[in-house]
């Protein structure tokens, strides 16, 4: 159970660094409205900028991986898990 508590924390953490980095580069970087379509120009390229739009694509690629980290360890013990009368169970009671 700890383990499971551990994984769901990271994917937390992963997760809210992700939305933080998103709503701080969008609120800095490229704000709402023509003088924010101005600003972008200059800001965009700033290298604060530049380390928040790598922070997002690595953050969103880290939490798509554990997502099907988690959903394929569900198929796999959903599909390994041994069954009452299956033929490896009473083999190995032999």
């Amino acid at each position: 159970m700890e383990v499971v508590l551990k994984n769901l924390a990271s994917a937390a953490l992963v997760y809210t660094s992700h939305y933080a980095t998103t709503k701080l580069y969008s609120y800095v970087c490229v704000p709402d409205g023509l003088v924010g379509y101005l600003n972008g120009f200059i800001s965009t390229g700033s290298p604060i900028c530049s380390a928040g739009i790598q922070v997002i694509s690595l953050t969103q690629t880290t939490y798509a991986s554990m997502i099907l980290m988690g959903v394929s360890r569900l198929v796999i013990d959903f599909a390994l898990s041994p069954t009452k009368g299956s033929p490896a169970k009473s083999s190995s009671a032999e």
